[in-house]
């Protein structure tokens, strides 16, 4: 299995002060972000990735967030194997000190 290339919660907090523009998905449950995400983040749940294909481009690369890190990191290998260019958010919104909405 290829390596799944990683960002930390810090990393991708300074990269988004510093105001670069980055693509994230969010792929947790409703009731999870109804406790807020990463502002600019798209929400695809997990369950509904495969389905949602068309919505992402393979020239683009895509920050995969989740509760933990673990399901992201699922969605990251399947889109990897899709050949879609994507980073796991390590320790996912857990470890989030940034704002939400």
């Amino acid at each position: 299995m290829e390596r799944i290339e990683e960002i930390t919660t810090e990393e991708l907090q300074k990269k988004l002060e510093e105001g670069e523009k980055l693509e994230l998905v969010d792929v947790r449950e409703d009731e999870e972000v109804a406790s807020g995400m990463i502002p600019g983040a798209r929400h695809i749940r997990m369950g509904t990735i495969p389905e949602n294909l068309d919505k992402f481009d393979k020239d683009t690369e895509y920050i995969i967030i989740c509760r933990s890190g673990n399901r992201s990191g699922n969605v990251c290998h399947y889109l990897q194997d899709q050949g879609y260019k994507v980073r796991n958010m390590t320790g996912g919104m857990l470890n989030w000190q940034g704002e939400t909405k």
